[in-house]
């Protein structure tokens, strides 16, 4: 019997790092996600292919039961499998029927997005394996990749959200976000994708006030899921990016790149790669791609 799993990708448009400290971040959903797809097989191994969007193999390998109960750990050259067997690893101790009551399995997975683009390759694996064996997400990314949880309730759910942990739990609002600006929203890919985890250890390496900061971001992300007007939310979107600028110590990526752009520049989810957010009175297009940067996507293209 085959099944089929589907979860959606995600953009993180404010609380970027301070999410992770109980900051109240705005996400969106994307119309780009990833399949699962599974049948049984014999042979108690799992034969693993994942497929990119232009229908290439980005990673094809096969797992006996035995390494994923063991956790067995393959060298350098192998860290995608590695990677596989210990979210699988983590998923046998929260449900181990999927190894002591089957004989094996072809597992497929089916990116929408190309996979460099960064909107959740990992978070959307992780949440159709916990689909699949009934497990609790966010428990199965805790322990395994760690992070915030953000990306998860993005793969969980078909409209905006508001996501915040409160004592580390997470908490998720729809948001009914659908002011009559939307078509002067674009995204912009950066050419780039940006290493999540060396982002995050920056991060907590600058750790400054950390509840003036949280009371400080989360007033512009009331201000930006509020905004009527394109003027209101392109300045509470400005001063959001402004503040984790000097929170983070880095230099913005409009000051960086677009220094002579007319128009708002928004960095989303780790800075320096994968996606940023551009509002902006004209369609941009021409602009970002005089200047090398090919892919700029409307909002309506983009989100759920």
């Amino acid at each position: 019997m085959k099944q089929t799993f589907y979860s959606n990708g995600k953009l993180l448009i404010t609380g970027e790092y301070l999410v992770l400290d109980g900051a109240k971040a705005f996400a969106l959903p994307t119309k780009f996600g990833q399949n699962l797809i599974i049948e049984e097989i014999e042979g108690q191994i799992i034969h693993w292919k994942s497929i990119d969007s232009d229908g290439n193999i980005w990673f094809e390998d096969t797992i006996p039961f035995l390494s994923i109960v063991k956790k067995e750990r393959f060298d350098y050259t192998k860290n995608i499998k590695n990677t596989l067997i210990e979210i699988l690893h983590e998923a046998y101790l929260m449900n181990s029927d999927f190894i002591t009551s089957s004989k094996g399995y072809t597992i497929r997975t089916e990116l929408t997005f190309p996979k460099f683009w960064g909107l959740g390759t990992s978070s959307t694996l992780i949440n159709n394996i916990a689909q699949w064996l009934e497990i609790d997400a966010f428990e199965l990314l805790k322990r395994s990749f760690g992070g915030s949880g953000y990306d998860l309730a993005c793969a969980q759910n078909n409209s905006p959200i508001l996501y915040q942990l409160i004592n580390e739990k997470p908490v998720v609002n729809t948001v009914n976000f659908k002011p009559d600006f939307l078509e002067n929203i674009f995204f912009v890919y950066l050419n780039k994708k940006q290493n999540s985890k060396s982002a995050i250890a920056s991060y907590y390496g600058k750790h400054g006030n950390v509840q003036t900061d949280l009371e400080t971001i989360n007033s512009f992300t009331k201000r930006v899921i509020e905004a009527v007007t394109l003027k209101e939310f392109a300045l509470a979107l400005q001063y959001h990016e402004i503040e984790l600028s000097n929170i983070l110590e880095l230099t913005t990526v409009k000051e960086a790149l677009f220094p002579d752009f007319d128009g708002v520049i928004k960095s989303l989810g780790a800075w320096g790669g994968d996606f940023v957010m551009c509002i902006s009175k004209e369609n941009p297009t021409d602009y970002f791609k005089a200047k090398g940067f090919e892919t700029v996507i409307p909002y309506g293209e983009m989100i759920l």
